[in-house]
């Protein structure tokens, strides 16, 4: 499949700078898969649009504090993003200016009051990166709380409070309870539960809506384009994740009353077809995962979508493209993948005429 079947245009002011205050006000486009019908709401309305038994899935992923500012011993400003943490003090990192850095060179970081500093160095290159080892007695990221920012996407351009970056329920990072050589650091937010606040979980609790949690670190990769050709072209970026035993739990039940398991944005939807069997079902684990859904594949657990709207030529929409081919779990229609490319550019042309605001503090599909 070409890459530019996954093109459309975008006029740069739809791209939100801002969050919707409060987070349940941002809209909420409703697009039927069956019918290819869309309605426009609030996202304050999502109880109403669910049905009384649904199970939200959500990743409960807590943004790292993963931007450093510093500057090299020798002279010259440099920047890092932490994406994972290899072992205590040895992170794979994103370094600005990467091409003056040299392997042995040392680095100092500071926090903004300058109170806190640590020096690093970069062992070696990487697949994405550099692998950096932080010079320091104890453990660096305890000091990440204040030594570093929330890494806020390339497109934000203004300064926006931190908080609005992690959805409320954001509580995992670190080390895999399961495997602690799985690393649950996030370098982005689950974007699409950006939008839940305390009293519309409630809501949903007292609708009949029940909840399971999972967790995927979100890497650098979700905001880059696809630069080849093809998506049968397109390496995937890795990462890792891990389901409990009360997730497990909770799908399997969902799956022998036969109710919807609806994933809360891309990411879960990522972990739930991860690790599911052909029978939609879960089996407690952490891993990593290279999964890359496009068009014609068959979603094994994942009966519905709440996402936000996304970057043109990326495989978070070739993902939407995917579901919006693959007919609900009670319907009789068959999948089909083209058509679900037609409704996802269908779909994103509504949005676009009716000013709907894209990308990470942008508005909501729910995808059923």
């Amino acid at each position: 499949m070409l890459v530019s079947e996954l093109d459309f245009d975008l006029p740069p002011e739809l791209i939100a700078q801002t969050p919707a205050e409060p987070r349940d006000s941002s809209r909420l486009m409703r697009l039927s898969r069956v019918a290819g019908q869309i309605a426009h709401h609030r996202f304050h309305e999502l109880p109403a649009l669910l049905r009384a038994g649904d199970l939200l899935v959500f990743n409960d992923t807590k943004v790292l504090r993963a931007r450093l500012r510093g500057h090299k011993t020798t002279g010259g400003a440099v920047e890092a993003l932490l994406l994972r943490e290899i072992e205590t003090n040895l992170w794979e990192a994103l370094l600005k200016p990467s091409a003056r850095l040299k392997v042995g060179s040392e680095i100092e970081f500071a926090s903004s009051d300058g109170d806190i500093r640590v020096k690093a160095t970069p062992e070696a290159r990487t697949e994405d990166g550099w692998r950096v080892r932080f010079l320091h007695e104890g453990d660096v990221r305890d000091l990440l709380p204040s030594l570093g920012e929330v890494p806020l996407p390339p497109y934000i351009k203004q300064a926006a409070d931190e908080a609005r970056y992690q959805t409320i329920y954001a509580r995992r990072a670190g080390r895999a309870i399961l495997d602690p050589q799985i690393a649950l650091d996030s370098a982005a937010a689950p974007t699409a539960g950006l939008h839940f606040t305390p009293r519309l979980l409630e809501q949903l609790g007292e609708a009949g809506i029940g909840s399971a949690f999972v967790t995927l670190g979100i890497g650098v990769g979700t905001f880059r384009p696809i630069q080849s050709d093809t998506l049968e072209s397109h390496a995937m970026h890795s990462e890792e994740y891990e389901i409990s035993t009360e997730a497990a739990q909770a799908v399997a039940a969902q799956r022998a009353r036969g109710g919807r398991v609806i994933a809360v944005g891309t990411t879960a939807a990522r972990v739930l077809e991860s690790a599911s069997d052909e029978n939609g079902l879960l089996q407690p684990s952490a891993r990593g995962t290279r999964i890359f859904i496009t068009p014609g594949y068959r979603f094994q657990c994942v009966d519905a979508l709440i996402t936000n709207f996304h970057l043109p030529r990326s495989t978070l929409l070739a993902m939407v493209a995917a579901l919006c081919g693959n007919a609900p779990r009670d319907s009789q229609e068959l999948p089909d993948g083209l058509a679900g490319l037609e409704k996802v550019r269908y779909a994103y042309r509504q949005a676009v005429a009716e000013r709907y605001r894209f990308f990470s503090f942008g508005d909501a599909m729910f995808i059923e």
